[in-house]
């Protein structure tokens, strides 16, 4: 019986997902919740099961293609109950020269599928994962013909290539000038690349946040000179615990007690019911700078937990990030968020909300400037905090407050020890 697999709603309001990898083709038999396509949305990238047991008998997605939630996307034939997974594998048998010069038949292996020849002019098809393969072993990436579909190149595709096994047309002693050549004779005066995936996903995201929400920013200064002096004085403690105690878990602590004291901060604007949810939970969204752009993991619940329970989540969620492996739970949720660009510079910055939050704080770097402490200019290691708000539910007021109460926290560091242990 034919089945219609549509595309399911993956949930936090997400509407239409690309199409990045279809792992399955026509004809292959499939089990009950085996991943067949993966699909980026403008928070995480999801692998997508098969909700039945059957055969692939039709695609009607590619990738790189927009889809929007409730689209067919593929026909299954539902298999009968009871019924096996017929073999898939295309088995091969090699044969290797021994050394009286005659032939034996090797292990059984798999044949690999033959490389796809590319056209330099176009733009190179390959995963994050891959690309980022190829950068660790410096390996050309354009260079490579890729065996995926539509050319699309693989890890062992950039494997194939580094260890010249096949995928390459030169060899060892002249790839390195036919390679140096052929960039010459191609060199150009500008690249293209499409606009398209997480980088379009994320771009519309904040689009619709720039034209929706009425935006307006407020910078303030904080003295971290005191903050500073803790995190010296309580980093041994962390190291012992195997965890590198930055700043951005005491920052949150503030937050947090900022947006207990004023709790319009923590709100959502729920525009279908014309209803502005304030939001009990205290879900702290950290945007994390990745080779895909930036992604905002959540830290649930984070008002339960201590400085070295931040610290090791904060980490976790990091690393998931730039490795591609968030999981949609992740990245929902949130209720506020911080973005951190301090260990790259700037005084301050206009960060933009992220929808449906209604403020996001930018924290800026920390730097020693003369300061004037009663009528004394003295040293002190200073710090902006840049705010930007919905105005629709935000007040400037409000939001003044808020960041008024963010600076006191931080600038009497002993606070944000007292409600929960280190």
């Amino acid at each position: 019986m034919a089945h219609e697999f549509r595309l399911p709603d993956i949930g936090e309001g997400i509407a239409e997902g690309e199409i990045t990898k279809i792992l399955v083709k026509p004809g292959d038999f499939v089990k009950e919740d085996q991943a067949v396509l993966e699909v980026m949305t403008d928070k995480v990238t999801a692998e997508i099961p098969s909700p039945v047991s059957g055969t692939v008998t039709e695609i009607r997605v590619r990738e790189g293609e927009v889809v929007q939630v409730g689209s067919v996307i593929m026909v299954f034939e539902k298999a009968a109950a009871g019924s096996k997974a017929p073999a898939q594998k295309q088995e091969v048998k090699e044969t290797v020269t021994v050394g009286n010069g005659k032939s034996k038949a090797s292990a059984t292996s798999t044949a690999p599928t033959p490389a796809v020849r590319r056209d330099s002019s176009e733009p190179v098809l390959a995963a994050p994962a891959t690309r980022k393969l190829a950068r660790s072993m410096g390996v050309d990436i354009t260079m490579i013909a890729g065996s995926g579909p539509r050319g699309r190149v693989t890890p062992d595709d950039v494997k194939n290539f580094s260890g010249d096994t096949g995928n390459t047309l030169t060899s060892p002693s002249t790839r390195s000038s036919v390679a140096t050549t052929s960039a010459i004779a191609t060199q150009k005066s500008e690249k293209r690349v499409p606009f398209a995936g997480m980088r379009r996903m994320i771009g519309d995201h904040l689009v619709k946040s720039k034209h929706t929400a009425p935006h307006f920013l407020y910078v303030e200064e904080v003295d971290m000179t005191e903050l500073v002096s803790v995190r010296d004085q309580l980093r041994p403690v962390a190291d012992e615990e195997g965890v590198k105690l930055n700043y951005l878990p005491f920052i949150i602590r503030a937050v947090i007690s900022g947006l207990k004291a004023y709790p319009v901060v923590n709100s959502q604007l729920d525009e279908a019911a014309q209803e502005i949810v304030y939001k009990y939970d205290y879900n702290i969204g950290v945007a994390v700078a990745t080779d895909n752009g930036l992604i905002v993991p959540v830290v649930k619940h984070a008002d339960q937990k201590s400085l070295l329970e931040l610290s090791r989540e904060i980490k976790q969620l990091a690393e998931k990030a730039r490795n591609g492996k968030l999981s949609l739970e992740d990245v929902k949720g949130g209720t506020f968020t911080i973005t951190s660009i301090g260990s790259i510079g700037g005084l301050f910055s206009a960060p933009i909300v992220n929808l449906p939050e209604v403020a996001i704080l930018g924290v800026n770097k920390i730097d020693k400037r003369p300061v004037v402490r009663d009528n004394q200019i003295v040293i002190r290691d200073m710090m902006n905090l840049s705010i930007s708000a919905d105005h629709r539910v935000v007040d400037g007021a409000e939001c003044a407050l808020f960041i008024k109460h963010v600076v006191e926290q931080l600038q009497a560091p002993a606070r944000l020890l007292i409600d929960q242990p280190l």
